[in-house]
């Protein structure tokens, strides 16, 4: 039944979408099918005679093709193979091109035998709110038996475990006036805005432009209406002023006129082809836009309404006239409007049976009357499918009549048409709720924002001769809100005779008075939410529309709830006793339709989202053979390995003796650089650091805290005074970016009257850091001779701009992280390189060697320097040792709240240096500090370690920490937990200061 004896190219009627003479071989679970060009996956295996589909998510239940559209809640298929298989495709919208790869999903061992199918007999016990009542008790049970068990259950199909090939753009565009939708109000919209000379956007979700106008046999100006359509595409192609973007989905509207568009660049491709991306993303800015997104039908229900072969009545017209596939040879048609009826005439003409119309409204209507007299077909007024029959698929209905008794009839396809909902969902993005129109059944657009225009069905405009001229009046409306001359009129093609509607609304086939045993009556397809279900949540109180979506899991699928929202909540308002109106809608949120979220990050991914910065000297580091670390976006040298050297702790051990004993250097570019120049940046200096700035000297470099407005310490730094008017400011790596960021605010928002100015250099400057007794001896190899820098011209903390090398701009800084004798060398970027290399000339005599962040980092924790540890967010000024540094003559950012008694508690845990008793004993950053011999509970839990390191300086381990009362309890031996390892040391609280506490050695 569901495959064709042989492969061969299927039969078409008529068709406006495929050309038949190119012919395309795609699999559906592994089996071989034959397509054309144009067809959908939904299409091709209709026209293969290919049902069953997929399984439901709950029950496992056969599913078939209910729709045409992205409102697919049945046809999900996995596409494609390996890093590229994409699971929850809908069928209906797949693009068939030659080697596609399709399979079923959620099923087990295959779609047509699925093993899991048995949980329909346990459909008594899965009811509305089955989760949340089972799953309560016992409570130990949630994480090893619940959980788990729910979480092998979740999901449809499986994505692909290897990383996605493809890439991803993102663009921006800029128009007048965005039309979003091509069907005949869309087309009629853009063509008049555009006549106006107005930029015009006209998007698209389809591959084709014409929408129902190629769904429907209907005609414009006497030739069939899609014509009509495929003649003003060409038009607004031909338009200069006009983009009109194809496979191109408006899924968001945001604010300042903004859309998010995605387009599938090559989802119709086997594989994207070399640079091009597989999607890309839109943001589109817009002065005015146009909604003429048409709508969605919806079906009844009624038992059994979900097996294969139940569709929607206007999407089996879209097969016929689109596609040209009958999706069934044997039809009744059930409906409960004129529209529904129009599926008769187009299936009777492609050569289907059409054994029973069956018309839900009360009065005869004298269309189906007609209908029924030419094509032979049982009409049942005032009736009701009460059941369907078959196993796999559709093979007989049970329709009962006006009076209630049910006949059987044969057949292989059920055209449902519950009425037409407008596809509202860019008209409630903002907020806006729909209203209920009696009129058509259906909640409409209640708009009132100046920017946006509703046409066309979306607005319950349901003929097309209306949709056509809403459309126009609605482009010219938008072009004219723009500032541009709407005087004109665009020619609008004559509609041959116009449609009717004539709803009643039948929301099931459903006889309430008499007990349920014919099956499920479905609502949500793809959940497997009943009438039932319903009923159950009104009765336990879940009133509200959005409680009973979350209770029963409605319109929580890939589908959003197109084709079963407004039955549901109809369904609710019966009930309640209540009206639909006051039963109310949900609101629809973007995305409107599924959106890849490779496509939401764009080329942001892999180096292009944490993209690698390289220092100056990173070339001459490789051939150094450094071993390099990720430090924020930089890679920087960890340590330099030398031949001999058998672990890295070696190799780190000699670089700090190098540095102790005779001179090393290491590149400290990635520091953040600002340059900060103006007659008042003095005064701005003072409000962003805790200390006095306005008596610096020219040419001295001072040591820097900012606080963030809460009183927590928020980044530390040296500044130079180059000038009266100029400073430059270092920040620590990682808050480069954040440092320049606060800079920023606090003068355009806290203080523009400050006349001051600032860049961040960072990027500029290469800096290396020379440090060791030898430094100064290294240092005057490269200055030239007019510079002085012994210890009484250039002492500690001093700052100049000088040149090196024969006359080469550059600054010099006597500044130490390692508590040496040392400076950093500041040359423009491009001479980083040469610097490193020349350093490692002119110092091999003093026996130079270039050290690590590694080395970098021991040397500061035996100095007691405070680093990105340290300064985590959490820490005060008190906590770190630097309280007397808040200045009480001034205002500063973060003062007030600084001083709060929490924040200067003398029990909060202070910075204190720790050494173990037993010094191999290792010392572990993020161990706890107790009390010698208390219990390890979190109640005598004291501080932690925030840095340790192997000191061969000390020939210890040591480590920097944060302990109550600290200061006041050196010499105290205490505790260390490692909860990791489950060990427990015994050290020392010392000061931080473990290496030339009287600072002899720096001020050298």
């Amino acid at each position: 039944m569901n495959t064709p004896s042989k492969l061969s190219p299927p039969k078409r009627t008529r068709a406006n979408g495929v050309d038949t003479s190119k012919a395309l071989t795609f699999t559906f679970d592994g089996r071989a099918y034959t397509a054309y060009e144009g067809d959908t996956l939904a299409s091709a295996l209709l026209a293969n005679n290919v049902r069953l589909t997929g399984r439901s998510f709950k029950y496992h239940r056969p599913r078939g093709i209910l729709s045409a559209g992205p409102e697919e809640p049945n046809a999900l298929m996995e596409l494609r193979t390996g890093a590229r298989r994409e699971p929850n495709s809908r069928a209906t919208v797949t693009e068939v091109f030659h080697g596609l790869s399709a399979a079923s999903q959620n099923r087990w061992p295959s779609l047509a035998f699925d093993a899991l199918g048995v949980n329909g007999l346990l459909s008594p016990v899965f009811t509305a709110g089955f989760y949340y009542k089972t799953f309560m008790w016992p409570a130990c049970f949630w994480e090893k038996v619940y959980e788990p068990m729910i979480r092998n259950a979740a999901g449809l199909g499986r994505a692909a475990k290897e990383a996605d090939p493809d890439h991803y753009e993102q663009a921006n565009a800029f128009c007048d006036v965005l039309v979003v939708g091509s069907g005949p109000a869309g087309l009629a919209a853009a063509l008049s805005a555009a006549e106006t000379g107005a930029r015009v956007i006209l998007c698209e979700q389809d591959y084709l432009t014409g929408g129902r106008l190629r769904a429907e046999n209907i005609t414009l100006d006497n030739k069939p209406a899609w014509q009509w359509g495929e003649e003003v595409t060409a038009r607004l192609r031909a338009m200069p002023n006009v983009r009109l973007m194809t496979r191109s989905c408006v899924f968001g509207r945001y604010d300042g006129g903004t859309f998010g568009v995605i387009e599938r660049v090559a989802d119709h491709l086997p594989q994207p082809e070399e640079n091009q991306p597989r999607q890309r993303y839109w943001r589109i800015v817009a002065k005015q836009c146009v909604v003429a997104t048409g709508a969605i039908e919806r079906p009844v229900v009624f038992p059994n309404n979900d097996r294969p072969g139940v569709m929607l009545a206007g999407s089996v017209r879209t097969y016929i006239n689109r596609y040209g596939v009958a999706p069934g040879r044997k039809a009744v048609i059930y409906t409960n409007n004129d529209d529904g009826l129009r599926t008769v005439t187009d299936l009777y003409q492609a050569g289907a049976d059409i054994v029973a119309i069956v018309d839900a409204r009360p009065v005869p209507s004298p269309l189906a009357q007609s209908l029924a007299q030419q094509t032979g077909a049982f009409l049942f007024p005032g009736g009701r499918i009460s059941n369907t029959l078959g196993r796999l698929g559709v093979a007989a209905a049970v329709i009962g009549n006006k009076a209630g008794k049910d006949q059987r009839f044969a057949c292989d396809l059920i055209a449902v048409s519950g009425g037409w909902n407008p596809d509202l969902a860019l008209t409630t993005h903002h907020g806006t709720r729909p209203v209920y129109n009696e009129q058509i059944a259906a909640f409409v657009p209640s708009i009132k924002a100046h920017d946006l225009h509703i046409a066309g069905m979306v607005a319950g405009t349901l003929t097309t001769r209306d949709t056509l001229h809403e459309g126009a009046e609605a482009g010219r409306k938008a072009a004219a809100a723009c500032g541009f001359d709407s005087a004109g009129t665009t020619e609008l093609p004559s509609a041959g005779v116009d449609e009717t509607y004539a709803i009643h609304p039948t929301w099931s086939g459903i006889d309430q008075t008499a007990p349920q045993k014919a099956g499920k009556a479905f609502i949500d397809f793809q959940n497997d939410v009943t009438a039932k279900d319903v009923k159950q949540a009104a009765q336990e109180g879940f009133r509200s529309v959005e409680h009973l979506k979350r209770y029963t899991t409605l319109g929580m699928a890939t589908d959003q709830g197109k084709t079963s929202n407004v039955n549901a909540l109809a369904m609710l308002a019966e009930f309640t006793d209540r009206t639909i109106p006051e039963t109310g809608t949900t609101l629809i949120r973007p995305p409107a339709q599924p959106v890849t979220l490779g496509a939401i990050a764009g080329p942001n991914r892999e180096k292009h989202f944490k993209p690698t910065r390289l220092p100056p000297t990173h070339q001459w580091a490789t051939e150094q053979n450094a071993v390099f670390t990720s430090n924020g976006l930089w890679q920087r040298a960890q340590w330099y390995p030398r031949a001999g050297e058998t672990h890295w702790l070696e190799t780190v051990n000699r670089e700090v003796n190098t540095v102790r004993n005779a001179v090393g250097f290491c590149d400290v570019t990635t520091l953040g650089k600002i340059d900060i120049q103006g007659p008042d940046a003095a005064s701005f200096l003072e409000k962003l650091y805790v200390n006095a700035w306005q008596k610096l000297a020219v040419g001295r470099a001072r040591y820097g805290l900012m606080l963030r407005e809460d009183g927590f310490a928020f980044d530390d730094g040296t500044t130079a005074r180059l000038s009266p008017t100029h400073y430059v400011m270092t920040t620590t790596t990682a808050n480069a970016g954040p440092a320049m960021q606060h800079l920023e605010f606090c003068h355009q928002v806290l203080w523009p009257e400050l006349d001051v100015q600032f860049i961040s250099v960072t990027d500029e400057w290469a800096q290396i850091a020379v440090a060791g007794p030898n430094s100064r001896e290294v240092i005057r190899q490269l200055i030239d001779p007019a510079f002085d820098i012994s210890n009484e011209a250039f002492g500690y903390m001093a700052a100049a701009e000088i040149t090196i090398c024969g006359g080469q701009q550059a600054r010099l800084f006597r500044l130490s992280f390692s508590g040496e004798l040392a400076y950093e060398l500041a040359v423009p970027a491009r001479f980083g390189d040469a610097l490193a290399r020349r350093l490692m000339e002119v110092g091999a005599p003093y026996g130079i060697a270039p050290y690590g962040t590694e080395a970098l980092g021991v040397m500061r924790i035996e100095k007691g320097h405070p680093a990105g540890p340290e300064l985590n967010g959490q820490t005060t000024a008190h906590d770190l040792g630097m309280g007397r540094m808040l200045s009480s003559k001034k205002e500063f950012i973060g003062k007030a709240m600084a001083a709060r008694p929490a924040l200067t508690d003398p029990r909060r845990p202070t910075l204190v240096g720790l050494r173990p008793v037993v010094a191999t004993d290792a010392l572990v950053a993020g161990s706890h500090l107790l009390p010698k011999g208390s219990p390890a509970s979190a109640e005598y839990d004291q501080g932690w370690i925030s840095s340790s390191a192997w000191s061969p300086t000390c020939n210890s381990w040591i480590a920097l920490g944060f302990l109550s009362e600290g200061p006041s309890r050196h010499g105290e031996i205490i505790a260390v937990h490692n909860p990791l390892s489950g060990t427990v040391t015994e050290a020392e609280i010392v000061s931080p200061v473990f290496v030339d506490p009287e600072g002899k050695r720096l001020h050298a």
